[in-house]
């Protein structure tokens, strides 16, 4: 998500998600901290949207409800927003709007001009906002690809054009593959893997991608119809992102090539591709629940080829692999991204970025998408075509860079970062919920409960130990005795101070801690449960 802000004016571009790490016990998903906007909330013109992907319009449904106003997107970004949206119950009360490219509109100061882009998700844009002292071009996710799936190549002309005679004021560009060298693959390479995949596959093909990648479903239906069978689609958010792209007409077949889980189960399985979620390895998604043997639908037999069309996510690695192993065992043939052409990324290597800074000639220049190591690449790659370095401007979330005509300083920073969403809850980045959690997965929990009379302050009986994911059973029942009498020794020692109940619980836990620290040089939570009668 990035602020783009003139005198009164305030447009935000993108409002993504993020997909939890490992270190992020029960969160579900992170969305950007919108502090700095909702404070000056009357002051926001509307939300732009690039492209369809999570990582650009994820949040909205949590943003909408604080942040009321409109948003911009392609007709397919407009389709998935709905999508989602309406599952949220949140459709009624939104104001999105259509934008084709090169159908410029205003927004406060602001003049707005999306323009065509590739990328690997059908209508990407970027987009061109002329203020009182210049123009940025934004270019959302992009590659150069002479081939797309979509048959729409990227309006290099129209970027041309808006960056001016003299250049831009300010590029923002996607740096997600800033280390690779070349140029990326086309969109065709993957269309004829999958197509050479599904041919020599002698059962059913099961296909796994995200849901959004609208083309890469494409490309299935075409070497379905060419090879003569039908296609079903497993997963909540895959069959109504299709419905929805079908009735949009960004998905084109023949109508008997879409079936029902009923039809498919009738037909050979040499005629049957199964399309799921779960690329990612997603706990609770079709391809997870295939591969686990869990899926009510679905069983994976001998003959099965399972196609996973995508790259791990950063940090979704063991999960994909896991994912992998766990379908070799049902007896599926699998092939994935390390052993086929059957994803290629949508982001543009060192060339083709090469080629953008060339054609928008900025005066500034800050590079954008992907982790800081791609940042600073792409800077590297700025300065070796004569960026000066005073012009290059490596961000962090929350900087504030303020640009006249004539020169960039960062000047300030504001609450940015990220909100994690846990079910209905949110959490900051600074709670101490996660160390928290963290620290119970790593050490376990240890439970002391017993009852103490308050007229004599006696202790009525004796402490019970009970453990979670601390030690295994068989090694509890001496360790547990010790520490059972370790707190009652503790209690009787307090005497009249246990009438204290506070004082009573952190005495105990603070015994018990130590003690089987000594005993296991392991630090489990340690909670205490004592009741007055």
């Amino acid at each position: 998500m990035m602020a783009l802000e003139f005198d009164e004016d305030i447009i935000v571009i993108d409002a993504g998600l993020l997909f939890p790490e490992e270190d992020m016990p029960g969160v579900d998903l992170g969305i950007p901290d919108i502090t700095y906007l909702v404070q000056n909330k009357e002051r926001v013109r509307a939300i732009l949207i690039t492209h369809g992907h999570e990582d650009h319009i994820g949040a909205l449904p949590f943003v909408l409800p604080e942040l009321d106003v409109p948003i911009y997107a392609s007709r397919l970004a407009h389709g998935l927003i709905s999508v989602k949206l309406r599952e949220r119950g949140l459709i009624r009360n939104a104001r999105l709007n259509v934008v084709e490219p090169h159908s410029p509109f205003r927004l406060g100061c602001f003049r707005i001009e999306f323009f065509r882009v590739c990328h690997s998700i059908p209508d990407a844009m970027g987009i061109a906002v002329t203020t009182p002292i210049g123009t940025v071009i934004h270019t959302g996710d992009f590659k150069i690809d002479h081939t797309p799936a979509d048959g729409h190549s990227m309006d290099l002309a129209a970027i041309a054009r808006l960056a001016g005679d003299d250049g831009a004021l300010l590029l923002c560009s996607d740096s997600t593959y800033a280390e690779v060298k070349g140029y990326t693959e086309s969109e065709q390479v993957v269309g004829e893997a999958l197509d050479r995949a599904i041919g020599e596959a002698p059962g059913r093909v099961m296909i796994a991608t995200f849901a959004s990648l609208i083309s890469r479903v494409q490309q299935v239906m075409d070497a379905a119809v060419r090879h003569n069978r039908k296609v079903t689609v497993v997963g909540r958010s895959m069959s109504n992102n299709v419905k929805m792209a079908t009735n949009m007409g960004y998905l084109n077949a023949p109508p008997d090539t879409i079936v029902t889980m009923n039809e498919a189960r009738r037909l050979p399985h040499e005629r049957v591709i199964i399309m799921a979620t779960g690329s990612q390895g997603e706990p609770t998604s079709a391809l997870v629940r295939i591969a686990n043997g869990e899926h009510r639908d679905v069983e994976v037999v001998p003959g099965d080829t399972v196609v996973i069309s995508a790259s791990p996510i950063p940090g979704n690695e063991k999960v994909v692999a896991k994912t992998i192993d766990n379908l070799f065992r049902q007896g599926a043939n699998v092939i994935y991204s390390r052993i086929a052409t059957v994803h290629v990324h949508g982001h543009a290597s060192q060339e083709e970025l090469k080629t953008m800074l060339s054609l928008v000639n900025p005066r500034f220049f800050v590079p954008i998408h992907g982790e800081r190591r791609h940042l600073v690449a792409h800077a590297a790659l700025a300065r070796s075509m004569g960026m000066p370095e005073e012009n290059t401007f490596v961000l962090e979330d929350g900087d504030v860079l303020a640009l006249t005509s004539e020169e960039a300083v960062v000047v300030d920073k504001v609450a940015a970062g990220h909100v994690f969403v846990d079910g209905r809850t949110f959490w900051h980045m600074d709670s101490s919920v996660f160390s928290e959690r963290r620290r119970l997965a790593r050490e376990g929990v240890v439970v002391v409960a017993t009852t103490i009379g308050v007229s004599a302050c006696e202790v009525l009986s004796d402490p019970e130990i009970v453990s979670y994911g601390f030690v295994e059973l068989d090694e509890s029942l001496e360790l547990f005795e010790k520490s059972s009498k370790m707190a009652l020794a503790t209690l009787e020692e307090m005497g009249t101070e246990a009438l204290s109940l506070d004082n009573a619980r952190a005495r105990v836990r603070d015994s018990i801690s130590k003690f089987l620290h000594k005993e296991t040089g392991r630090r489990p939570t340690v909670l205490t449960v004592i009741e007055y009668i």
